[in-house]
């Protein structure tokens, strides 16, 4: 079973996160599924990786083509199925039981939004009282600092 690693964004948002991880992910050889339920930040996201540096270009494809399967890095609101890593964005729910499978679970979640607080605040407590272990992860002076374990 995995680990769910929360990232709490305050200083730097999704749109430069999110690629960041996604390479370390890729880098652990990892195929990564980034869920989502918003179609509209899904679309904007996948512009984003279209568009990072020729040197850390991201092969990704968004969910309902042809080639889901071959995918390396999948952007939808699919099942875990076949992916190392799931990433999930805007909320969208991990489960316990299919940690699992999974070599991690990265939530990302807006600092700055009442809402995605509440809402990653239920999943940590979802997933850590169901025996997932997870840590929480904030911004400190433009570093990543690991806040809390269990």
């Amino acid at each position: 079973m995995g680990a769910a690693f929360f990232y709490h964004l305050t200083d730097t948002p999704l749109e430069a996160t999110l690629p960041m991880l996604i390479g370390k992910a890729r880098g652990a050889g990892w195929r990564v599924l980034v869920r989502g339920t918003d179609d509209a930040l899904l679309k904007r996201l996948d512009d984003v990786l279209w568009q990072g540096p020729d040197d850390g270009f991201l092969p990704h494809g968004l969910a309902g083509g042809p080639y889901d399967a071959d995918q390396p890095v999948l952007l939808g609101d699919a099942p875990s199925d076949g992916f190392a890593c799931v990433m999930s964005v805007a909320g969208a729910d991990v489960t316990a039981a299919e940690m699992t499978a999974l070599e991690r679970v990265c939530i990302l979640f807006d600092g700055h939004n009442g809402a995605a607080l509440d809402q990653a605040r239920g999943q940590w407590k979802a997933l850590t009282d169901a025996g997932c272990s997870a840590q929480y992860w904030a911004q400190e002076d433009g570093r990543w600092t690991k806040k809390a374990e269990k």
